[in-house]
């Protein structure tokens, strides 16, 4: 029988290959490898809009200083994201080195074990304290003393107005700040004159309320020893105001983030918006460009300083460690660099958490959105006045038991303080879970 020399010495090749001797030879070939032929080392970044866009934004310059890492972003919607981070802390499977957190999230994560110490070396966290602002940093503490995530925006409140609308009613801005009761009669005359809604939901003005007035070591709704809150004076004047909006039917009914609210803020509907001072740039971008110029802003009634909103990157405790330094690295150059946060601020509006950003010119200059109105000054004082609130992990389910409970007031006459009281008595049951 003929032999095909050529086919014979194939499989001999083959089975040599596949001894060990291979890997050896093949691994001391990857090191002879040129530099830039080597493997480059990935960083998963887990982020939502517009966080994804402005950790996309900085990787060109971070990537200067680590040209052999590549940076992954994995972006989702915002309820989707953070669903997605609940799953993997809790399964430690698909875990990404950086994880972007808003603060109404952070709560959940903060007291686990899920998140890095930053406390603790090689972070040390403490020494960089005074570079951010107070309240921002605090929110990232937990009741153990550890510090599990880093601020990068925050969203010092505001009061936007339509100054058409305000000018139909003759109502001046003055009217609308002084006091909540006056900012309510304010609403009622612009009602019968122009037929405009106040604002658009009834819960506006209780989300702004219940952020204020919050003495330290106490929360939203729980204190820093799981003592529940909401039985308390200013969740009652908060139900108060709303139900008082709700009589005189000063609201529009209709929820953030819905294309009726989007509406109404682009047909002049709503006079008002209680909330962070990044609204203003949503508005200018996609929610109401064709607005500009309508707009004004102002502090909130009463002197009020409120925190709404606000982004926070941490680091999974069981992620890859070979990551650590880079994720570590990276996080920094996003909160601790100035032009970073500058940068972010000027293309999303996200205000800086990073004070030394706070002394650019560009707080200064006019907004045109605003008719040329120097806003970000005002919200400026706004977040250096505002005191800290600590998060607690039920501060998400407690947001869905307060709404409920309002919702009842408004809509079928519920007692007030019957509705806080059931709230508080279903809120302590899970306070320490």
């Amino acid at each position: 029988m003929k032999t095909n020399k050529r086919a014979g010495w194939r499989v001999w090749l083959g089975h040599w290959f596949r001894q060990p001797r291979l890997a050896m030879l093949l691994g001391l070939a990857c090191l002879a490898l040129p530099p830039g032929a080597a493997a480059q080392q990935v960083l998963v970044v887990a982020a939502y809009p517009a966080v994804d866009q402005i950790v996309r934004a900085a990787i060109p310059a971070w990537q200067r200083l680590h040209p052999h890492v590549e940076v992954k972003v994995v972006s989702r919607q915002f309820a989707d994201h953070h669903t997605a981070m609940t799953t993997a802390l809790s399964t430690a499977v698909y875990l990404p080195d950086v994880m972007a957190l808003e603060v109404g999230y952070l709560g959940r994560f903060s007291p686990g074990y899920g998140l890095e110490d930053l406390t603790r070396p090689p972070y040390d966290i403490a020494r960089f304290k005074p570079r951010f602002v107070p309240y921002a940093y605090q929110q990232a503490s937990n009741r153990r003393g550890e510090v599990v995530a880093v601020p990068t925006d925050i969203g010092p409140g505001t009061l936007l107005y339509r100054k058409d609308v305000l000018a139909k009613a003759g109502v001046s801005e003055a009217e609308l700040t002084q006091s909540w009761d006056s900012y309510v009669a304010a609403g009622i005359k612009i009602k019968a004159s122009s037929g405009a809604f106040l604002l658009a939901h009834a819960r506006d003005i209780k989300n702004i309320l219940i952020r204020t007035g919050i003495q330290p070591g106490e929360g939203l709704y729980f204190d820093n020893q799981s003592q529940v809150l909401v039985a308390s004076a200013r969740f009652v004047r908060a139900f108060e105001l709303a139900r008082e909006v709700r009589k005189h039917k000063l609201d529009a009914r209709v929820l953030a983030w819905s294309g009726d609210w989007t509406e109404g803020f682009k047909r002049g509907s709503i006079a008002t918006q209680l909330s962070g001072a990044w609204l203003a740039g949503h508005l200018n971008s996609w929610l109401a460009p064709d607005t500009s110029g309508l707009w004004r802003a102002a502090q909130l009634p009463e002197g009020a300083f409120a925190a709404y909103g606000g982004t926070f990157f941490a680091m999974p405790r069981k992620a890859d460690k070979a990551n650590k330094a880079l994720a570590w690295d990276l996080i920094q150059f996003l909160t601790l660099n100035r032009d970073m946060q500058l940068r972010a601020f000027k293309a999303q509006d996200a205000f800086p958490a990073l004070l030394e950003a706070h002394d650019d010119a560009f707080f200064e200059q006019p907004i045109a959105f605003l008719s040329g109105q120097t806003a970000r000054l005002g919200w400026r004082d706004a977040a250096r006045r505002i005191q800290a609130v600590d998060v607690h992990k039920q501060d998400a389910f407690a947001e869905e038991v307060i709404d409920t409970e309002l919702d009842k007031v408004l809509e079928r006459g519920k007692d007030i303080h019957a509705a806080l009281a059931d709230a508080e008595r279903l809120l302590k049951q899970r306070a320490t879970r």
